[in-house]
């Protein structure tokens, strides 16, 4: 693998695991306690994020193995665009999955799915939600980028 794409590999696991980080000191009184937070606050909203950038490093790291850089402006929404036309709107993802898990089907196009809406969940949950109310979010943000890594991660490992 391109030591640029494993940067972004190795990016995006460090993304999930802040989701899971967060997520759980949201739900622990005893490490709050320790570090001198609230015992109220959560991280919900932050763990969100976090997973969404889990997708998105993933995203930028299999573009990468078509020698496709995408950058600022826009570097979100040109990283979902270029990945949707390279590996969904191709094939080339669906087949690729298809011939790694010989048994279980994996559609890209869930993966697209899975991409789209935590891009969505990302701006409403950071921008327009209270903290508290996320917890129900983050959990399937952390379930969809745990997914997605799964998923890349393999096609990667794959390619070398």
């Amino acid at each position: 693998m391109d030591s640029k794409a494993e940067m972004f590999v190795k990016r995006a696991k460090t993304e999930l695991d802040s989701a899971e980080i967060l997520f759980q000191a949201s739900e622990s009184k005893k490490l709050k306690a320790s570090l001198n937070i609230d015992e109220d606050a959560t991280f919900f909203s932050g763990a969100i994020s976090h997973a969404y950038y889990t997708i998105f490093y993933c995203a930028k790291a299999m573009l990468l193995t078509k020698n496709i850089q995408t950058d600022a402006p826009e570097i979100h929404k040109k990283t979902f665009d270029e990945f949707k036309r390279v590996f969904i709107e191709t094939g080339l993802l669906d087949v690729k999955l298809l011939m790694i898990y010989k048994e279980m089907i994996v559609r890209a196009e869930s993966l697209l799915e899975i991409y789209k809406a935590e891009k969505k969940k990302r701006g409403d949950f950071t921008y327009n939600t209270i903290p508290q109310a996320n917890k129900e979010p983050a959990q399937e943000s952390i379930s969809n980028a745990k997914e997605f890594f799964k998923h890349c991660n393999a096609y990667l490992l794959s390619k070398n």
